[in-house]
């Protein structure tokens, strides 16, 4: 006689966490995902039954690539930002267009409420997309990772109630393989195309224990903040974070497949991030990724295909031999002194920051550059200079007013779109030239430095550089491609609120 079915669901799910709490890895996935988009030209909210028709579209992908990365054996898959009804969306109340966003959103419970909506839907009133979400975790036996939207009611006696009545968040849930919701996030920092959504009166720093690891999470622009982000792993030690996004790629740093590898590197996490896949707004790139490098990722301008990827991580990096070692960020480059003086200095922009260059003319050498308190130091050997392409040392050391304001320092050494000097910093995707060897360090301010080793065709190069403990960022061997960008990306969070320092003037 077989065994009813809840009793077998559950010593099915005991025998799986008696064999995770055995093993001293997990195989992890993101998915990047094209999403079916809502009618451009709403201009009314829609009915919730063709809310939930759009959601149902973008949820019967999701489901595919939840039910192939479990028959792969996988523990846990990370789906995107807005990956559930997209984006473009207003709020109520504001002109023009009318709101469109509200009849996306679910009340979502605290995890504290023990729930699972797949066997429970209407306990919190209708939840019809944390009821199919929790299902999917508990059909294939899975944590599951999704971006969706909470409301909250509120009234008068709440001075910071909104005029429609209600808190609007844009939130990422966690399913266990159960079906119950185990953790909530409310994002904080918002980008600032999200009017649409209130960021919660505090950040929030969300963990949750999982039989292979303690986990994080948080979402997109939050990344460049202290706050939920270092917190999660400087103070509660997270050993992976989850990392939803919507992550529009801007060279030469902040790519999402470079920036999310250096951050993983540099806080000495796992991070699992899964973007949106919409090339018009340049958005591409997820991956897998462990502090001593990218276990798998995607970067894909070409096609719209979304794409499943799986690896297998230590669920306590900190524990690994392979974990790399404190780092000093300033020791190497305060024990030396300038490698040369330079009269051929230039200023030039990067994403609107003022940086001060000097050009690598020749195929080998040492260099010196300085902005402010930061001194960047670069060791190269060219592998044959090419005539037609122009390589630069780059320091910034300032705020970052555009798009968010934060405090960066950034040592980089880069190549120029063309051979005018004029074109430095200017995004480039492409290049010839491959190195020898270099080796580049900076007087940084801050601990929280990260690494981004950039190849030719947004490619990266894991396992072909490392940090040493002195803070040198050095190639192990010659590049296998050429470069496109060294950089230690530097981010001085205690200098957010700094006033916008003046423009500096011209450089002769």
């Amino acid at each position: 006689m077989l065994p009813p079915q809840p009793l077998l669901r559950t010593a099915v799910f005991a025998l799986a966490v008696l064999q995770a709490l055995a093993a001293d890895t997990f195989i992890a996935a993101v998915y990047e995902h094209a999403v079916i988009l809502p009618d451009a030209a709403t201009a009314e909210p829609v009915s919730p039954h063709d809310a939930l028709a759009l959601m149902n579209k973008n949820m019967d992908v999701l489901e595919g690539a939840i039910k192939e990365a479990a028959q792969q054996g996988t523990h846990i898959i990370v789906t995107p930002e807005d990956g559930i009804y997209g984006w473009g969306f207003s709020r109520e109340n504001t002109h023009p267009p009318p709101g469109t966003i509200s009849p996306y959103l679910e009340d979502i419970p605290d995890p504290a409420v023990d729930w699972i909506p797949c066997t429970d839907p209407t306990r919190f009133g209708p939840a019809p997309a944390q009821e199919r979400l929790s299902c999917m975790a508990r059909n294939h036996s899975i944590y599951v990772v999704a971006n969706i939207g909470d409301k909250k009611a509120c009234n008068s006696s709440d001075p910071g109630c909104p005029s429609d009545g209600r808190y609007q968040y844009n939130t990422d849930v966690v399913f266990d393989p159960e079906g119950k919701l185990v953790a909530r996030y409310h994002k904080y920092n918002l980008f600032i195309s999200e009017a649409q959504f209130n960021h919660p009166k505090e950040p929030e720093a969300i963990t949750f224990e999982t039989p292979f690891g303690k986990f994080g999470i948080f979402t997109c622009f939050d990344i460049l903040f202290h706050e939920p982000a270092v917190v999660l792993v400087s103070k509660l030690q997270v050993d992976t974070v989850l990392f939803p996004t919507a992550w529009m790629n801007v060279l030469p740093f902040l790519t999402a497949v470079e920036f999310h590898s250096a951050w993983a590197m540099g806080m000495g996490v796992n991070f699992l991030a899964a973007d949106r896949h919409h090339t018009n707004l340049s958005m591409t790139g997820s991956g897998i990724y462990a502090p001593d490098g990218a276990r798998t990722y995607y970067y894909n301008m070409k096609t719209e295909d979304g794409r499943l990827l799986i690896a297998e991580l230590d669920s306590h990096p900190r524990l690994s031999p392979a974990f790399p070692p404190a780092v000093n960020w300033s020791s190497y480059a305060l024990s030396v002194e300038r490698f040369s003086l330079n009269d051929h200095e230039f200023r030039g922009l990067i994403f609107h920051d003022s940086f001060i260059f000097t050009e690598l003319t020749k195929p080998e050498g040492n260099l010196t550059v300085c902005q402010k308190d930061l001194c960047c130091h670069l060791s190269y050997r060219m592998a044959g200079k090419q005539e037609d392409e122009v390589y630069v040392l780059g320091a910034f050391d300032g705020l970052h007013v555009v798009e968010g304001q934060y405090y960066l320092q950034i040592c980089t050494l880069l190549k120029c779109r063309s051979t005018d000097l004029k074109t430095c910093g200017q995004p480039v995707e492409t290049a010839q030239t491959k190195f020898e060897m270099f080796s580049l360090s900076g007087t940084f301010g801050t601990n929280y430095v990260f690494p981004e080793v950039l190849y030719s065709g947004v490619q990266l190069a894991p396992g072909e550089f490392e940090v040493l403990n002195d803070g040198r960022l050095i190639s192990k061997t010659m590049t296998t491609k050429p470069v496109v960008t060294v950089t230690l990306f530097g981010r001085w969070y205690e200098k957010d609120h700094l006033k916008q320092d003046p423009d500096p003037p011209a450089f002769p």
